[in-house]
């Protein structure tokens, strides 16, 4: 059991570093801009009640292999949006709606893989 453990613990690493800093922006953002921080966190609650977006990123963590390419190709794709709203051609987005979608597909996202890890062991 403890080595099952063990091998989990070291193939969700990412997982767990998604996890811890979707924490520490809840945390430090309370500290150093908390009106952003709540926006985020109230349009990312309302996020979650539009299932859609919840079956998505638990169907990339759980069924992409590679969860790198999941996690870097959703911070890829926030950069890209950011970029574009500052630009102007995304006129009806802002950064705190997509940074919204970014957490909790990378939230759900991390979690379904830990599953996949949780199950690979029969645990």
């Amino acid at each position: 059991m403890n080595d099952q453990l063990k091998a989990i613990l070291d193939k969700a690493k990412l997982n767990f570093a998604i996890l811890a800093a979707i924490l520490l922006f809840a945390v430090l953002g309370k500290l150093i801009k908390p009106e952003f921080t709540n926006t985020v966190f109230v349009t990312a609650d309302q996020l979650v009640s539009d299932l859609y977006i919840v079956f998505i990123a638990i169907t990339l963590g759980a069924f992409i292999p590679n969860f790198k390419l999941v996690a870097f190709g959703s911070i890829a794709s926030f950069v890209g949006a950011a970029i574009l709203i500052q630009l102007g051609v995304f006129t009806y987005l802002t950064i705190d709606y997509v940074f919204a979608i970014l957490i909790v597909a990378l939230g759900f996202a991390s979690i379904a893989n830990l599953y996949r890890h949780y199950r690979e062991f029969g645990l």
